[in-house]
C-alpha cells in the first residue's frame, strides 16, 4: 500500500466508523433496543475493517519508485567528511 493509499485507508475508515455509529444509534434508539444498536454497529466494524485492512488495488494507484540496486552502485552517498570546520565566535577580552 502506497502513502496516498494509506491516507485513503484512515478516512475510508474513520467516514465509515463514523457513519456506522450514527446508523446504529438511531436505529438502536428508535427500536429502543440496545442489542440491534451493538449488532449493527458490530456489523458496520466487520465491513470496515474488510473494505480498509487488505491491500487492495485502489490503494495501489500511485507506486513507490524506489532506486535501483545498479544506480546506487553509480552514485553513491556522499560520505561527511571528518575535517569539518566548525565556526566558533570569537571571544575577546
Amino acid at each position: 500500500m502506497d502513502w496516498q493509499g494509506q491516507k485513503l485507508a484512515e478516512q475510508l475508515m474513520q467516514l465509515m466508523l463514523i457513519a456506522v455509529s450514527v446508523i446504529a444509534f438511531t436505529t438502536g434508539y428508535l427500536m429502543a433496543s440496545f442489542q440491534m444498536m451493538i449488532l449493527i454497529y458490530a456489523g458496520g466494524v466487520v465491513l470496515t475493517t474488510l473494505v480498509t485492512v487488505p491491500n487492495w488495488p485502489f490503494f495501489n494507484r500511485h507506486p513507490l519508485k524506489w532506486l535501483d540496486p545498479t544506480e546506487l552502485e553509480k552514485h553513491p552517498k556522499p560520505q561527511p567528511s571528518l575535517n569539518t570546520t566548525s565556526k566558533k565566535k570569537s571571544v575577546k577580552k
